[in-house]
């Protein structure tokens, strides 16, 4: 039931990008399509929270060059290291999404999913990606490659007051690669949509 939090959210997370593409690339056709679609768009990443209760759930969604510099399989061991080296950093969202201490959060499940990590790409994407370009050479050939990495996390807090704000600055500052993360947060306040930045990385609930 928990999970069904995010379904709004993340119906509503291209929404929020075609509007930001309405309002920046509005004279850019193609990008603008490319984008509304929530498309895979190295730099940006994609971030909901919901906090209900003394629950509070997060899920990022990145594609895998924000988070270790590449999104091929890792063959060599420099590669390797860097993904088992992400995977450990993504395995502590306490210290990621510098949650207070005072909110008392502990992590009651974890789940880390990425063709870098072993799992099964999502070839779905990979075709649409591929096939929703019908001019044939001038297709960008990475599409073919593309590789995501999520992250899903459900905390209980134990003084969900104390949940006043989410700061990504620890997170911009672990993956330097990753410009913006457009967020969907879902709090005490009620739902809003906004982008963080590494110059703007706090978020009210």
């Amino acid at each position: 039931m928990r999970r069904l939090l995010l379904a709004l959210p993340f119906a509503l997370l291209p929404l929020a990008i075609a509007q930001a593409a309405d309002a920046h690339d509005h004279d850019h056709d193609h990008d603008h399509q490319h984008a509304s679609l929530g498309a895979h768009e190295h730099g940006v990443g994609h971030l909901n929270a919901v906090l209900e209760g003394q629950s509070l759930e997060l899920e990022l969604e990145s594609p895998a060059m924000n988070l270790v510099g590449f999104e091929h399989q890792a063959t060599t061991d420099a590669d390797k290291a860097k993904v088992v080296a992400a995977r450990k950093q993504l395995e502590q969202p306490l210290v990621l999404f510098s949650l207070p201490q005072a909110a008392g959060c502990v992590i009651s499940t974890q789940e880390l999913n990425s063709p870098l990590f072993g799992d099964k790409p999502d070839a779905d994407h990979d075709h649409d990606d591929h096939a929703t370009d019908g001019k044939g050479a001038a297709a960008e050939e990475p599409h073919h490659d593309h590789s995501e990495i999520h992250a899903h996390y459900q905390f209980t807090c134990a003084t969900p007051t104390a949940l006043k704000n989410l700061d990504l600055a620890n997170l911009f500052k672990t993956f330097p690669a990753t410009r913006k993360i457009q967020v969907q947060l879902i709090g005490p306040s009620g739902q809003q949509g906004v982008e963080a930045t590494s110059a703007a990385t706090t978020l009210k609930f």
